[in-house]
């Protein structure tokens, strides 16, 4: 077979893209607009260099054949990694405090992180819920529908550079820095990890029975990707994963307004689950 050089590109079509449009929608529930052709086609074509293929439609027919199931998840950890840092977004965690010290210290308090990416979030909300509440009980759930995101989510480990996103006190109680063949990283310290846990998850399919209720879900910059339809059966879904007056965080670009009447806004981009009488 002919090879395909690293430096050749192969051109996507129109009909292609529009395979690929459906098949992530289909996938995953992600609206990919007509803007993402260039993203799909250069995050892809390193797939087609790896199979020696010589057009879109030969990989199409690859992932779409439901005997390759890993490879369709590999298409799907290409075109749903998104930039994450510590501390986006910091009036959330400034929230969060408040939150905390408004909890019930009677029960465990719980949180799911419903698309932690590399982790960054999750070891954020970590580092605050430590720092506030102590010895107490607490654990976060953390999921991400990318199996390479959560490899790295569960690594702990960051390149040094990312170091300079979280507070020095932070930093000094919660993280080691890497020596010998790990200089030039960092890691987050053991006692946080032991509260959180990690799963593959794919928000737009049936969610597990068993997580049970969380005090706050944070689904920060996702619903962005979501059509309306969408946005809809993924928060009601979330919603059932809610304590009664829990909260339900999303990103400074997203909002919920028509979405649903089971929440309320109680700040921009945060929402509370209103008590429900049957």
């Amino acid at each position: 077979m002919h090879s395909l050089a690293d430096t050749e590109t192969i051109p996507l079509t129109d009909r292609e893209f529009a395979e690929f449009q459906r098949l992530i929608y289909d996938l995953a529930g992600i609206h990919m607009t007509d803007a993402k052709k260039a993203l799909i086609s250069g995050r892809l074509m390193k797939r087609l260099r790896h199979y020696a293929l010589r057009s879109f439609s030969a990989y199409l027919a690859i992932v779409t054949d439901s005997a390759n199931v890993e490879e369709r998840q590999t298409m799907v950890n290409l075109l749903t990694t998104n930039e994450t840092y510590f501390f986006r977004e910091p009036k959330h965690f400034d929230w969060l405090r408040e939150r905390l010290i408004k909890r019930s210290r009677a029960e465990r308090f719980r949180l799911w992180s419903a698309a932690c990416s590399s982790g960054q979030e999750v070891y954020s909300l970590a580092m605050v819920i430590a720092d506030e509440i102590g010895n107490a009980p607490w654990e976060i759930y953390a999921s991400d529908i990318s199996e390479k995101m959560l490899t790295k989510a569960v690594s702990a480990s960051y390149d040094i550079e990312q170091a300079e996103q979280i507070p020095e006190a932070y930093l000094k109680r919660f993280c080691l820095r890497g020596i010998r063949g790990a200089a030039g990283s960092f890691c987050i310290q053991p006692e946080l990890l032991q509260h959180i846990h990690f799963y593959r998850i794919n928000l737009v399919e049936m969610l597990p029975e068993d997580f049970g209720k969380f005090d706050v879900i944070f689904l920060r910059n996702v619903m962005i990707y979501f059509d309306r339809d969408t946005r809809r059966r993924v928060t009601e879904s979330l919603l059932n994963f809610l304590k009664p007056e829990g909260n339900l965080v999303i990103g400074h670009a997203e909002s919920l307004l028509g979405i649903t009447d089971r929440l309320q806004a109680v700040r921009p981009t945060i929402y509370m689950k209103k008590n429900e009488t049957v």
